[in-house]
């Protein structure tokens, strides 16, 4: 076992790996951050279980985020925000005269849809049915393709 990898086999180092991995950074960009080539990384992932198990639970959780993120723009959704609503209330005298008005503003909750989205949907669609979706169709052919040209010429009537 080489010095460099001992610090990272260790609770602390393998929680760095995983904060790393949890806050977006790519295998090359955790490499850099050891101090170590990425072909080494991968090495010392598939040679030890405690590198890969650190790298995969901090992707997992921010992957499952974005992947349901990206499947709400797909298909649509809806949620409840709190928007400000600002209400008056005028006072009169017993002559109807105005007396004075008071203004409040409560917070009220708002039902709120947001449409899917084509170019979200296109992607799932091409990721997780590539057969059906995507862009270029392979087509088979059978048989024998002729690229004979064939040219006729005729004589001028002037001859």
């Amino acid at each position: 076992m080489s010095n460099k990898l001992k610090p990272w086999l260790t609770e602390s180092g393998l929680l760095r790996i995983q904060g790393w991995a949890r806050d977006g950074l790519t295998n090359e960009d955790i490499a850099k951050n050891i101090g170590i080539n990425p072909k080494t990384l991968y090495d010392w992932i598939n040679k030890w279980p405690e590198i890969e198990k650190a790298l995969r639970l901090g992707k997992e959780p921010a992957d499952r985020k974005v992947e349901n993120a990206l499947f709400n723009k797909a298909v649509g959704y809806t949620y409840i925000e709190e928007v400000p609503i600002k209400t008056k209330e005028v006072l009169y005298n017993e002559n109807g005269k105005r007396k004075s008005e008071k203004e409040t503003i409560h917070m009220v909750e708002v039902t709120k849809h947001v449409p899917p989205e084509t170019t979200a949907a296109i992607f799932w669609l091409k990721n997780r049915k590539p057969g059906d979706w995507r862009d270029k169709q392979e087509v088979e052919h059978s048989g024998e393709v002729d690229t004979t040209i064939k040219i006729n010429i005729v004589p001028d009537d002037d001859d």
